[in-house]
């Protein structure tokens, strides 16, 4: 596989000449078709774990898989906003032909691009606009909450778990509830203490707002933002630690308890193929445990076998359906039934998700 092209944030906004990949020269023997050129739009570094990190772990088996037939090409570190829609324009000018925008508010720039490049196919991660050339895709996340959840009810002794959260949107909402609605399946007692960062990466914010959980009695957290700081800082503590985006054990290698994993090649690989054969279409992809897209990183041994067992058994009940986590009843923080017993969430009213679910302490920010 061919080495990627990586470029600084300031390069790609300031020069973008410096995202102009000159075509490869042909040489004897060389099929005629040149690769496709694929543009990755990454909100955090790469690094060595976290969300980015778990994007391009993807675009590396997309490359592997059609060696020869793609080329791509990254930009990390890109704040959503103008600088975002500057870097997906310069992919777009540039030849590029498949461009992934992997988080949530790259949406609206995508779409704009996407309207002034109709013959670029794009691709937006999280987000839910879309248009003829452009699709979006996401992992259902609260599945392998739930069972992170399950996990977390089961090993905390103070009964109250911290949870370091991004942004209020849907996507992190969805999480939060489905953790507590995990641990309060198998300990009814559990509390959830969320702490909004406002940021998907932010180690110093992340870091501050671990230690205050702990602080309140948190003896296990988990995160929705993007750096290893919430892991590195149970480890320090000495409090358990439910992982997201990676395997993080290399930076609480005692205290991680497992990581919910977001496994992206499958699906690069796929939309990649699509392209190259002329068959792709624009579609709302939302996969889960069972496309392979959520799994769990491998469990802490100072988990009990029972309890290894449990998750295993829900695991498989999720990928049958015959375990829905959103299931009534559900009832909010309030008091307040927001699904009725024998009745399911659709896929569009957890999309859509705006309430906390009872056990998760404090209020979502008003929509005023």
């Amino acid at each position: 596989m061919g080495t990627p092209r990586r470029f600084t944030r300031a390069a790609a906004i300031g020069l973008a000449a410096t995202l102009l990949l000159a075509p490869a020269a042909a040489l004897p023997g060389r099929a005629a078709q040149q690769p496709i050129k694929v543009g990755f739009v990454y909100v955090s570094p790469i690094g060595d774990a976290g969300w980015s990190y778990q994007h391009d772990i993807g675009r590396k088996q997309m490359e592997k898989a059609l060696a020869g037939k793609v080329q791509s090409s990254i930009v990390e570190n890109v704040p959503e906003g103008a600088d975002s829609e500057r870097v997906i324009r310069n992919f777009a000018s540039n030849g590029y032909k498949l461009i992934f925008t992997t988080s949530f508010s790259y949406m609206n720039p995508t779409v704009k691009v996407a309207q002034q490049f109709p013959g670029v196919t794009f691709e937006q991660a999280t987000g839910y606009k879309r248009a003829k050339n452009v699709g979006t895709y996401n992992a259902r996340f609260y599945e392998g909450r739930y069972l992170t959840g399950v996990i977390a009810g089961k090993m905390t002794k103070s009964n109250v778990i911290g949870y370091v959260a991004a942004f209020p949107i849907p996507e992190v909402v969805q999480g939060i509830n489905a953790f507590e609605l995990g641990a309060r399946s198998v300990n009814p007692k559990t509390t959830v203490k969320v702490i909004w960062v406002n940021s998907w990466y932010d180690p110093g914010k992340e870091r501050e707002a671990t230690t205050t959980l702990i602080s309140q009695g948190a003896d296990v957290v988990t995160h929705h933002t993007d750096s290893t700081s919430v892991a590195q800082t149970a480890e320090e503590k000495g409090v358990w630690v439910l992982s997201y985006n990676s395997d993080m054990t290399k930076y609480a290698p005692k205290k991680q308890l497992t990581a919910t994993l977001m496994q992206w090649g499958d699906y690069y690989t796929k939309v990649a193929r699509e392209v190259l054969a002329g068959t792709w279409k624009s579609t709302d992809v939302w996969g889960g445990i069972k496309a392979g897209m959520i799994a769990l990183a491998p469990l802490n041994p100072a988990i009990p076998a029972p309890v290894k067992g449990l998750v295993a058994e829900r695991s498989r009940e999720i990928v049958s359906g015959k375990l829905q986590p959103f299931t009534g009843p559900l009832i909010d923080n309030t008091g307040t039934v927001r699904v009725p017993a024998g009745k399911a969430m659709t896929d569009d009213e957890i999309q859509s998700m705006d309430f906390f679910v009872e056990g998760v302490q404090g209020q979502l920010p008003s929509k005023s």
